[in-house]
């Protein structure tokens, strides 16, 4: 049995990990910003020292991409120094730490899957502030510990492109989506499910990197056509190019994972995306 920590844990990962919990019993301690302040290392500290944390997911990240351009030193805080103090007070306690990156740490230029050990480039200030965090835990040279870099992540918890692609369905005949950016959508719950499945199996004498998404290849164009297709919404979808739909951060053009790293050393299967879409909308109560 593990004292797990899970931060972050109203968002859509932090939400699916809760509702899976009772299939992994363990005592967990969900919190979220109101709960505890991450990047507050003494209140950090006292808190894993008093509940005897030896495992934390560190689902807390500052995820507002166009945001945090003109908000750089509040993502810092959140996606590299919280970061920082996790990894400090869990190599002074032995604790064992997943924590969660991004594909947006590369700049989407290589135009085939990305291996963990492809060389970093990113191009927003979210994606900075995520390598940071990620270069922050591998500086400690903690044991037992990984970093798992997951993309276009979607739930039927919180705001996502699943649930904006729904409402704007419902009220528009027709909306534009870009075609030109190509990666693979993540249901939150099959990572969610991962997680919980490999923490008990970690044993490794550094920070390991892995990359998980769903299977399959898909542009933003093609997810909004899955997503309108399978909730029977008569929206049209036409494509549109990154150029004609300006925004504050840069985004990579390519940024499908390779996950054969993560496959074969925990021996996991990984949905393919489309399906976890209908096992999502069915949730959502959106699948007609």
């Amino acid at each position: 049995m593990l004292n797990i920590l899970v931060t972050g844990s109203h968002g859509q990962l932090g939400s699916e990990i809760h509702e899976l919990s009772h299939e992994y019993p363990n005592t967990y301690f969900f919190t979220d910003k109101e709960e505890l302040d991450i990047t507050d290392a003494k209140t950090l500290r006292q808190y894993i020292e008093h509940n005897a944390i030896n495992a934390i997911l560190n689902c807390a990240a500052y995820t507002t991409v166009d945001k945090a351009e003109s908000e750089e030193e509040l993502a810092d805080k959140i996606n590299h120094l919280a970061v920082k103090y996790l990894a400090t007070i869990a190599k002074e306690h032995n604790i064992k730490l997943i924590h969660i990156s991004t594909d947006y740490v590369f700049d989407g230029t290589i135009y085939r899957p990305y291996l963990e050990t492809d060389a970093t480039n990113p191009q927003s200030i979210y994606g900075k502030t995520k390598l940071l965090g990620e270069n922050a835990l591998l500086h400690t040279k903690l044991p037992n510990s990984v970093i798992i870099r997951t993309s276009w992540v979607y739930s039927s918890y919180g705001a996502n492109f699943v649930k904006t692609m729904l409402r704007l369905g419902k009220e528009k005949e027709s909306i534009g989506v870009i075609f030109d950016q190509v990666g693979s959508p993540t249901y939150a719950k099959d990572l969610a499910k991962t997680i919980l499945e490999i923490l008990p199996k970690i044993n490794n004498t550094q920070t390991e990197i892995y990359n998980y998404s769903n299977e399959g290849v898909a542009s933003w164009y093609d997810f909004a056509q899955e997503i309108m297709k399978m909730a029977k919404l008569t929206c049209k979808v036409n494509p549109i190019e990154t150029s004609q739909y300006p925004t504050p951060a840069k985004r990579p053009h390519y940024s499908l994972l390779n996950k054969s790293k993560i496959k074969n050393e925990y021996t996991i299967e990984i949905p393919y995306w489309k399906d976890s879409l209908e096992v999502c909308l069915r949730k959502m109560g959106e699948r007609k």
